[in-house]
């Protein structure tokens, strides 16, 4: 009897042993999955308008190309800066008659520059204004030309009261395969401020 208690008791301790070590096996499996996902490499996509612009006046630098920077210092994020082959620098009430007419006629105004290698990035960020409920047109282009599908896709805005309009719609519209997370949108006139948000934000995300 002594010797079957003996037995049993042996098992137990085996199978104990082997359970423990599955699941610290699994959490190694986990942790290693999370580093790499944090090794992958990130890109930031953005549309910037400086020049006259709504509550902040005629600035060097646009609002988004801020934000750009902010998460490029924190991540060290790769940039690619969407520059329309058009001339946008004109009085805010006027870019936003432009801004409609574009949106209104589905236009997709040409860019200059070329985005090398997309294939090398797994997350990618994409920010710009709110022009006309959306991102400005020439960021359709953008979509168009480049596939971002199976990536993770980071939006954001900057704005004077439009929040993310309809901007991460848009985006789960481009690329239907990529995992698009929720947005993040921020006050024009309080990016050069907000850095802290923005830090709190991508914190938020895990970087």
């Amino acid at each position: 009897m002594k010797r079957i208690k003996s037995c049993l008791a042996a098992i137990v301790a085996l199978l104990t042993m082997s359970c423990t070590a599955s699941a610290n096996q699994s959490t190694m499996n986990n942790q290693d999955e999370t580093s790499m996902d944090k090794n992958g490499k990130t890109l930031v996509v953005f549309f910037s308008h400086a020049g006259e612009n709504y509550s902040v006046g005629n600035i060097e630098v646009g609002n988004t190309k801020v934000v750009a920077d902010y998460i490029s210092e924190m991540t060290g994020a790769d940039q690619f800066e969407i520059v329309a082959d058009k001339d946008y620098d004109m009085p805010y009430m006027q870019l936003i008659e432009v801004a409609k007419q574009e949106a209104n006629n589905n236009e997709l105004p040409p860019m200059v520059g070329k985005l090398e290698n997309v294939d090398q990035y797994d997350t990618v960020f994409i920010g710009g204004p709110v022009w006309w409920g959306t991102y400005p047109q020439v960021m359709f282009t953008f979509f168009r030309d480049y596939d971002l599908n199976g990536k993770t896709i980071i939006p954001f805005t900057t704005h004077e009261g439009s929040g993310l309009a309809s901007c991460v719609e848009d985006v789960r519209e481009a690329y239907p395969s990529a995992n698009v997370k929720p947005g993040f949108a921020i006050y024009g006139h309080e990016v050069r401020t907000g850095r802290s948000k923005v830090e709190k934000w991508l914190k938020g995300l895990g970087f």
